[in-house]
């Protein structure tokens, strides 16, 4: 398959040196990009409010929610495939759309790690007291935010001492998490087909596998709560200039990242929904820790504190990894004289993006802070806010791709199917989720806080000040540099490309 150029601008970049070529294999890659979307933390968080929406066929909708993640994710291999650069969205949709779609999807991307670092953190925190039985201690506001804050300041450090101390010590976090899952599970399922179960079980069936056993209104709130699941996977991509055969690589690891996901998701979902029944799940839809702290409890014993231990080191991973698409993108935008020349600093000793990654870390945690000084409520608010941004650049994503190939998509069936029809279904599919997002979350009765924020639910205001701040601090640039908006689509930047391998 033929390929136009690149769009990369004529400005000849300023770095010293690029990100450390060749640092991480495919296998780590793909482990960063499962820890991103922190499985164990996911299940917590989620599976109680699917359930309350559409009752036994949660794993249908864990299942409808994969879809537009997996059309997405070949969009992103297809991409990388002919531009391996660590701002991904915001790099590709620049040359296939333009500099102002490109800066928004750039945006977004970083402002999704701002939001959630600190909740991961905090989650990490949380768990792990309670799996070593220091209860007071997680109920402490004060001892939880403090270690909360050392938490992300020692997963930056990681981050920027080097790539593959990151990637080592997810392997560990990883492993961890997915024997504490998988041994959780077994032991559900059995218990539930030995009649032990203390809840009301109920014998898992092949027909959960429904997404539309419990109507069209349900599926719609709960593939919201799914694609948040699966969200973070394209972690892997944003390391594209620092992984093996960047081409291909990291490509591949989020779309099997994504299909690791599903069977996790799917096991763990027909072992809890048959466990405890969507009774129990219905009502403590609210609390992450009934879900998977007193779920434990019930089917683990006395080995509960290997599932609270999965949790916390799937919020650690995830705190981590999450670092790394927010830092790369914000490197990538600088690099183009689309943000501040600074943020564009690689560490000359350990080649990774050191300014903009603690720049990212510290304001997540002014966020962190500060929000929670609000209320824990408008904490879990912004998290809501999330789904706006997530669908926003996922769809940006599936779009630009079948605008980039839109000379190749008649070249065959296969071009037609992958680089064409799936991801602009996947961008649908998204887009019509943004959609029933907003509408949703005009309510203010949906939100945690159950309060109004100018006549509307505090997540949809979030979300409007976040994309409101992106449009004003563009608009700066622009007037202040702008270089980066005078780049002409598909056009590579040699300079650019040889200071990125270097």
């Amino acid at each position: 398959m033929s390929h136009d150029g690149a769009g990369d601008g004529p400005a000849t970049p300023t770095r010293e040196a690029g990100l450390k070529a060749n640092a991480i294999g495919f296998l780590d890659a793909l482990v960063i990009g499962l820890n991103s979307t922190s499985p164990a933390y996911s299940l917590a968080a989620v599976l109680g409010p699917i359930v309350a929406l559409v009752g036994i066929y949660a794993p249908g909708v864990m299942l409808a929610s994969f879809v537009p993640m997996l059309l997405i994710a070949a969009a992103f291999y297809y991409l990388n495939n002919v531009d391996q650069d660590c701002g991904t969205t915001f790099s590709w949709v620049t040359r296939a759309m333009g500099p102002w779609a490109g800066w928004l999807g750039g945006w977004a991307i970083a402002m999704t790690g701002v939001l959630v670092i600190g909740s991961l953190a905090d989650v990490a925190v949380n768990f792990g007291l309670l799996a070593f039985g220091l209860d007071d201690w997680a109920a402490n506001a004060w001892i939880r935010q403090g270690l909360t804050v050392a938490v992300i300041l020692a997963m930056t450090a990681i981050c920027v001492i080097g790539t593959e101390l990151s990637a080592h010590l997810q392997d560990i976090l990883i492993l961890a998490q997915v024997v504490f899952l998988l041994a959780f599970a077994v032991v559900a399922i059995y218990r539930v087909y030995a009649g032990t179960s203390a809840l009301e079980e109920i014998e898992p069936s092949v027909s959960w596998l429904n997404p539309f056993g419990a109507g069209g209104a349900a599926l719609t709130g709960g593939l919201l709560l799914g694609v948040f699941m699966y969200w973070g996977w394209e972690s892997a991509v944003n390391l594209t200039e620092e992984v093996e055969d960047s081409a291909t690589a990291p490509g591949r690891a989020g779309i099997w990242s994504t299909v690791i996901l599903l069977v996790t998701y799917l096991s763990v979902g027909f072992a809890v929904v048959g466990y405890a029944g969507t009774a129990f799940l219905a009502e403590n839809a609210g609390e992450e820790e009934a879900i998977f702290a007193v779920l434990a409890h019930e089917v683990m014993g006395g080995w509960d504190w290997m599932v609270l231990l999965a949790v916390c080191t799937s919020a650690l991973a995830s705190t981590q990894t999450t670092i790394i698409p927010a830092s790369r993108t914000a490197l990538s935008m600088a690099r183009r004289h689309a943000l501040p020349p600074p943020l564009a600093h690689i560490h000359p000793r350990f080649r990774t993006p050191d300014v903009s990654t603690w720049w990212v870390a510290g304001i997540a945690i002014s966020w962190y802070l500060i929000v929670n000084q609000i209320s824990e409520n408008a904490l879990l608010d912004s998290l809501t806010a999330l789904s706006l941004l997530i669908a926003f650049y996922y769809a940006l994503t599936g779009l630009a791709c079948a605008v980039y190939y839109r000379r190749h998509l008649l070249e065959g069936p296969r071009n037609l199917l992958l680089i064409g029809v799936g991801p602009v279904v996947g961008a649908g599919l998204l887009i019509w989720l943004l959609v029933e997002s907003i509408g949703d979350m005009a309510d203010p009765e949906n939100s945690a806080s159950g309060v109004s924020w100018f006549g509307l639910g505090p997540p949809l205001v979030i979300g409007i000040v976040i994309a409101l701040a992106g449009v004003l601090v563009m608009g700066f640039w622009r007037v202040r540099d702008g270089r980066f908006w005078q780049e002409r689509r598909g056009v590579v930047d040699p300079a650019l490309v040889h200071a990125r391998k270097r």
